[in-house]
């Protein structure tokens, strides 16, 4: 693991995104419930992630308590 960063959305903390490669890719490890279905997903580097995130949480239905 070459470094990691929090991820969180209004002080809610989400998980951490793992930077695994030079190039930036960057690995989900999700601790929160409403993320649970991003644990493990690769993107290419963290402003990805983080839209990827954003967009999962907005989804009608999904509630971060």
């Amino acid at each position: 693991m070459l470094g990691s960063t929090v991820i969180e959305i209004n002080g809610v903390f989400l998980g951490a995104a793992i930077l695994v490669s030079a190039s930036g890719t960057r690995r989900f490890y999700a601790a929160h419930d409403s993320v649970r279905a991003l644990h493990n997903e690769l993107l290419p580097d963290l402003v990805a992630l983080q839209q990827r995130i954003r967009q999962h949480v907005r989804k009608p239905g999904r509630q971060m308590v």
